[in-house]
């Protein structure tokens, strides 16, 4: 981010109602992430929503997007900064206080293992091999949540140039990744703007 299990969670349709933030626990939001951080195997974003919005409905499809193209825009990782907005959202500084230290936690004890074991054993054949097939999953698992978030997020036909435009210039152009958001974004949001006939029936 097995696979089975979290493709299923991450198809279209899922529970639409959203718990209200003063429902849920500091406890709760920090063994939540808790678990993420300990499961997410090769990626965390099929992981962070199957669980906060298939399997919680502490955030939506449409807060999720949001808050994962901001943790995308700005320095850090995807985990932290989804961690810190989750949390700060649900139970505001205390929240994402639990979020992150929950995310992190089973990450930083595990790479610590991971890391003594790599430097003593990382050249062996077998090992080159695992991570190479764990790679392929990983790419695998990213796109069947690019699939699930599509269906969810394209509202239009037009959409689909967004992508082609962020993809020619990240991987053609060698764009970084905010400029590229920028640009993609003031084009999205002036073809979304609300037309003048809009305006005038949403006035009647």
């Amino acid at each position: 981010m097995n696979d089975a299990a979290v493709s299923a969670a991450l198809q279209p349709g899922a529970g639409a109602a959203v718990t209200a933030p003063a429902d849920v626990p500091v406890a709760q939001i920090f063994l939540e992430f808790l678990i993420i951080g300990a499961t997410s195997f090769g990626g965390v974003v099929p992981y962070l929503r199957a669980s906060l919005v298939t399997k919680r409905h502490w955030i939506d499809d449409k807060e999720f997007v949001e808050m994962l193209s901001i943790s995308q825009s700005l320095p850090g990782l995807n985990a932290t900064n989804m961690a810190i907005l989750v949390g700060e959202k649900l139970r505001g500084a205390l929240g994402s206080i639990a979020a992150i230290i929950g995310v992190c936690l089973p990450g930083a004890v595990l790479m610590f293992a991971v890391g003594i074991f790599y430097h003593r054993h990382g050249d062996h054949v077998w090992i080159t091999a695992a991570l190479k097939g764990v790679a392929a999953a990983a790419v695998g698992l990213i796109l069947s949540t690019v699939v699930g978030l599509s269906k969810k997020s394209l509202s239009g036909k037009f959409d689909f140039v967004f992508i082609a435009l962020t993809v020619l210039a990240v991987n053609r152009l060698h764009l970084g990744v905010p400029k590229t958001l920028i640009g993609v974004g003031i084009l999205a949001i002036l073809w979304h703007r609300p037309r003048k006939e809009q305006k005038e029936s949403a006035a009647q």
